[in-house]
């Protein structure tokens, strides 16, 4: 009779189990910290990112509303002048300040506008990017800075209204096209070729037309609607409210992220 050997395989101990199970938690939980590690740096970086980037625009805007601003200055001056020289002054062969004055108070309208760049704003707010800011104090700032230039937007539309209803008719009928003409000779854009006429000995002449339908009271009350309370309040109040903020946002970003 054959003899058949059994072989039998030791149990493994409990503490066998125990090592493989706790290697094997480790491992998985490695790996989840090495993904939320990566998955946090890809966070950050596009964070930094989005920051620069909107630093920059930020940046660009402020030198811009400056600008704005200074040239709303001096077309609110140019305004007083002529709701002042209407009053009480002929409108027989005028000076050159009076035509200097006129181009500034009333044909100035596009450097005066001031259209923020809203490329990267828009970014933030439409695609969910505004969450890799996690500064509760930037989030708010720009909220608040989108209301600004909401506010802006809409002013600016309010005086173009008012421009059409009080300011271009004025131009229609009294403004001299032959002095625009020899004014923009070198075909300079027409901000750049009134400074050089300013600047300028020149003498160019330039006649209000139909002196006799012209509305005296009517155009200095439009004046003063157009420059002096719905122009000069967007400058002074909407205008300012956004160069805080950008102030502000600029000074937040520099510190948070460090930038220049």
């Amino acid at each position: 009779m054959e003899v058949h050997a059994h072989t039998h395989t030791a149990r493994k101990k409990w503490t066998h189990y125990f090592w493989e199970f706790l290697m094997l938690f480790l491992a998985v939980f490695c790996g989840f910290l090495a993904e939320y590690q990566l998955e946090h740096k890809i966070e950050r970086d596009r964070a930094k990112e989005l920051a620069k980037s909107f630093y920059e625009e930020l940046k660009n805007d402020s030198a811009n509303v400056v600008l704005k601003t200074a040239n709303r200055i001096k077309q609110e001056n140019a305004i007083k002048y002529l709701m002042k020289y209407f009053k009480d002054s002929s409108l027989v062969n005028v000076s050159k300040t009076f035509a200097i004055n006129f181009l500034y108070g009333i044909n100035f309208r596009t450097p005066s506008l001031f259209e923020p760049r809203t490329v990267v704003l828009e970014q933030l707010k439409n695609s969910g990017s505004l969450r890799y800011f996690k500064s509760n104090e930037l989030q708010k700032l720009i909220g608040d800075l989108s209301i600004a230039i909401y506010n802006i937007n809409d002013r600016q539309q309010l005086e173009t209204d008012i421009r059409m209803q009080y300011i271009n008719s004025l131009i229609v009928r009294h403004y001299d096209y032959e002095f625009d003409a020899a004014l923009k000779n070198n075909d300079a854009a027409f901000d750049v070729a009134a400074a050089n006429y300013e600047k300028s000995n020149e003498v160019i002449p330039f006649q209000f037309k139909s002196i006799e339908k012209f509305d005296k009271q009517g155009t200095i009350n439009g004046l003063g609607l157009y420059g002096m309370n719905v122009g000069s309040s967007t400058r002074r109040v909407h205008f300012q409210k956004y160069i805080e903020l950008n102030a502000e946002l600029l000074k937040l970003l520099r510190k948070i992220y460090n930038l220049k």
